[in-house]
């Protein structure tokens, strides 16, 4: 089912249209707008799947109008309703320019209607689903597990080993730390782009990123508490969504904050890494964060664990886990306190090229993300190595 708007200055040829829609049976909220009156929708308001542009004497207005909207959300679907037939080859260049994807004549037929909502939800179907292979969260078990530390190594990797077009982005609280890991000094951060929906698009989102010398792009955290204050998750929502029309891969680091307003993005990534360390309080933590996700409503087949500092010891600890718990563990970076702290300290990733065990370990998890073949993983007797990355559909 979609959700729809008409934006008419009409109220007869509106009714006539809101009629339209419900007849198709494929809609089951639609918003109007009227024109003049009506102010362009602001970065709190929802935006439907689909507007009908119920064009005027004026469509320039109209245009414009769904210019906005597409800036607020890029896959928006736009359709022209014009009583001129056929319309003059200038409306349609316009039409095009803006980004409408069907023209229809006044008055518009119900079964026109809705083959067209029968095509844009086959085609959303199919753009959600590529939409979700892009989006990759690292969240924590507990906070000092090296989350971050986890998702600014990976992101590394998919960019050098891997050659992804990657962005990393640092929705940890209260305050980002990507940029400390990276030496980096961002000249904006995740308020800035919360804060500017109006005018994200592709374009104005790679303005905002601080880029590294691996090529990898960072979306900097907070770096003031109180920049998280009043942003609700649908705003994070549009720009996880421009991240992923621009970028290969997507990464965010949610750190260790875990609350029900992450469940809309928690449910549309395509995996979960949850990093946790071989200890009582951090797999305690992991169990209930694991029901919580449950309850939340994701999909278990997009969890993965990541075992964080781990070594020999721990072997009788993580055959628990995987006996106990129905998400596979797919990496185990080794415990080497040095060059990881090194590294931190720095604000340099781990790059060593060869007899480096931790670095070899997120190359081959980076390569399994983007498909890249590596080799045959490393054999840990009992432990089952690296498992599938594919979620199951």
């Amino acid at each position: 089912m979609l959700t729809a708007a008409i934006l008419s200055g009409e109220p007869e040829s509106a009714a006539h249209l809101l009629a339209c829609l419900e007849q198709t049976g494929l809609v089951f909220s639609v918003k109007q707008w009227s024109l003049p009156g009506d102010k362009f929708p602001d970065a709190s308001e929802m935006i439907p799947d689909v507007v009908l542009l119920d064009l005027g004497r004026e469509p320039e207005t109209y245009f414009a109008f769904g210019t906005h909207v597409r800036r607020m959300r890029p896959s928006v679907r736009l359709v022209a309703c014009s009583a001129m037939n056929p319309p003059n080859p200038q409306l349609l260049i316009d039409a095009m320019r803006i980004g409408v994807q069907e023209f229809i004549p006044k008055p518009v037929d119900a079964e026109t209607l809705k083959e067209i909502l029968v095509r844009f939800t086959q085609e959303g179907t199919s753009t959600n689903q590529r939409t979700a292979d892009k989006l990759i969260v690292v969240m924590g078990s507990k906070g000092g597990v090296g989350t971050t530390t986890v998702a600014v190594n990976l992101g590394v990797q998919l960019s050098t080993h891997a050659r992804k077009r990657v962005v990393l982005l640092d929705f940890a609280r209260p305050l980002g730390n990507v940029h400390l890991l990276l030496d980096q000094h961002p000249r904006f951060t995740v308020r800035d782009a919360v804060d500017s929906l109006d005018r994200l698009d592709s374009h104005f989102f790679e303005g905002l990123l601080t880029h590294h010398k691996t090529k990898l792009e960072v979306l900097s955290g907070a770096l003031q508490p109180e920049e998280w204050q009043n942003i609700p998750t649908q705003r994070l929502e549009r720009v996880v969504n421009v991240a992923q029309a621009s970028f290969e891969m997507v990464l965010a680091d949610i750190g260790s904050h875990f609350a029900s307003d992450l469940g809309p993005i928690l449910k549309t990534a395509r995996m979960i890494l949850v990093v946790v360390e071989a200890n009582v309080p951090s797999l305690w933590t992991l169990q209930r964060r694991l029901l919580a996700l449950a309850g939340f409503g994701v999909d278990p087949q997009r969890i993965r664990i990541v075992v964080n500092r781990w070594h020999k010891g721990d072997e009788e600890t993580i055959r628990s886990i995987e006996k106990e718990g129905k998400h596979e563990v797919v990496a185990y970076l080794p415990n080497d306190f040095r060059k990881a702290s090194s590294a931190v300290n720095l604000g340099s990733p781990l790059m060593d090229n060869h007899n480096n065990v931790l670095t070899d370990e997120y190359r081959q998890l980076a390569g399994r993300l983007a498909g890249v073949e590596n080799g045959t993983a490393a054999k840990r007797g009992g432990l089952g190595g690296f498992f599938s990355l594919s979620p199951k559909r």
